[in-house]
C-alpha cells in the first residue's frame, strides 16, 4: 500500500512530529510505502511530491514548522480540483491520504471522502478550536511562548507605569488569550467568544494603575467590542474566506489612552506563537496522533480523524469534527475575570 501525507493551512509546532510517526511505524509494522505532497493541497493538486521515508524523518522530531510545506490551498476553489487530485493519487499509485490540518484542511478531507477518495484526518491547530479532540497538538507551545513573552512584559510595564496589551492569535476562539492571559497573571483578557465595553476595560486599568501596578491586557486578535466590528489588517481574504486579522491590540491601546491618560503600548506576537521547537507536550500529542493514525489507515477507517479524549486516542468522523468550532464558554471566562482589574 501506498500513502500519501500532506499538511495544510498555517504551520504549527509538532507537524514534523507526526509525519515522523506516520513513517517510523507505517513502514517496519506494515510494510507501507509513503509519499509526501507539497506545500498542502497544492501537492495531490499539482503532482508535486518529495521522499517520505525513514531517513527522510531522521532528526525532525524537535524541528518546528513542516518538512512538507503548508499552504492555503483550497481545491474546491480549483476548475476540476477535486478530478484532478483523485487523477494524481491514481498516477502515483497512492491508495490513501493522511491530510494534517485544521478546520479548513480537513474540512476538504471530508469532502474529498465523500467524492471517494480514502481520507484520514489527524488534528492541528495552534487555536485548539476544532471539534471532536479535547487537545490540539501546538496549542500547548502557543500558549507557553505567550505567557513567557507576558512574563517579560509585566517587568517593563512596571519600570515605565504603562499599559501594556498583547495580542495574541484567536481569530474566533479565545483559547490562547485565556490560557496565556491565566498562567501570567494579565489583568484583563478580551476573546472573540465575549464582545468587551471598552469603557469596563478602562475602568479595569485604572484600577490596576490605583495599586501601583501597570496593567497588562491580553487580546485575542479575533475580540470585537460590544458596538464594533473586527478590526482588518486588510481586506484580502484566502481560498478558504478568512480575512486577515489585525489590528485590534492597538486599538484599544489608543483608546485606553484616550480615556484614561495613561500611556499604553501594544505588543503583537504574531508568528513567533507557532514558529521554533515544539513544547515536550506537543511531541508526545502529536506522536500519538501520527502512530493512531497509520492504524487508521491500517483499519480501513476512511472518514475519520484521530482525536485525544481525556488520555485516550479515538476516532470521529471529519464530518462532525469539523462542523462546528470548539469555542471558549462563558464559565470558563467567568473564572477568569475574577483576576480582572
Amino acid at each position: 500500500m501506498r500513502i500519501g501525507v500532506l499538511t495544510g493551512g498555517g504551520d504549527c509546532p509538532g507537524l514534523n512530529a507526526v509525519i515522523r510517526a506516520v513513517v517510523r511505524k507505517g513502514v517496519p509494522r506494515y510494510k507501507y510505502e509513503f509519499v509526501g505532497f507539497r506545500d498542502g493541497w497544492r501537492g495531490p493538486l499539482e503532482g508535486v511530491t518529495m521522499t517520505l521515508d525513514i531517513p527522510a524523518v531522521r532528526g525532525i522530531l524537535p524541528r518546528g514548522g513542516t518538512i512538507l510545506g503548508s499552504s492555503r490551498t483550497n481545491p474546491f476553489k480549483v476548475d476540476g480540483g477535486v478530478q484532478k487530485i483523485q487523477s494524481t493519487l491514481m498516477n502515483l499509485g497512492v491508495d490513501a491520504l493522511i491530510a494534517i490540518g485544521g478546520e479548513d484542511t480537513l474540512g476538504v478531507a471530508s469532502k474529498l471522502h465523500e467524492e471517494g477518495v480514502h481520507v484520514i484526518g489527524v488534528p492541528k491547530t495552534i487555536d485548539n478550536d476544532l471539534s471532536g479532540t479535547d487537545y490540539t497538538f501546538g496549542f500547548d507551545t502557543a500558549v507557553g511562548i505567550a505567557t513567557e513573552a507576558i512574563d517579560r512584559l509585566h517587568t517593563t510595564a512596571e519600570s515605565h507605569h504603562r499599559a501594556l496589551i498583547v495580542e495574541v492569535m484567536g481569530r474566533h476562539a479565545g483559547w490562547i488569550a485565556l490560557h496565556s492571559g491565566m498562567a501570567s497573571g494579565a489583568n484583563v483578557i478580551l476573546i472573540p467568544e465575549i464582545p468587551f465595553d471598552i469603557e469596563k476595560v478602562c475602568e479595569w486599568v485604572e484600577s490596576r494603575f490605583r495599586t501601583q501596578y501597570a496593567p497588562i491586557v491580553v487580546v485575542a486578535e479575533g475580540a470585537t467590542p460590544k458596538d464594533g466590528t473586527m478590526m482588518f489588517a486588510e481586506g484580502q481574504k484566502d481560498s478558504f474566506g478568512h480575512v486577515r486579522l489585525g489590528g485590534i491590540g492597538e486599538l484599544i491601546a489608543q483608546e485606553i489612552e484616550k480615556r484614561t491618560g495613561k500611556e499604553a503600548r501594544t505588543t503583537v506576537l504574531g508568528h513567533v506563537q507557532r514558529g521554533g521547537t515544539p513544547s515536550s507536550r506537543d511531541r508526545w500529542l502529536a506522536t500519538r496522533f501520527g502512530l493512531h493514525a497509520i492504524d487508521a489507515v491500517h483499519d480501513g477507517a476512511w472518514g475519520s480523524m484521530v482525536a485525544l479524549h481525556g488520555t485516550d486516542i479515538v476516532r470521529v468522523p471529519l464530518s462532525e469534527a469539523t462542523q462546528t468550532l470548539k469555542t471558549v464558554n462563558a464559565e470558563l471566562y467567568a473564572e477568569a475575570e475574577v483576576f480582572f482589574g
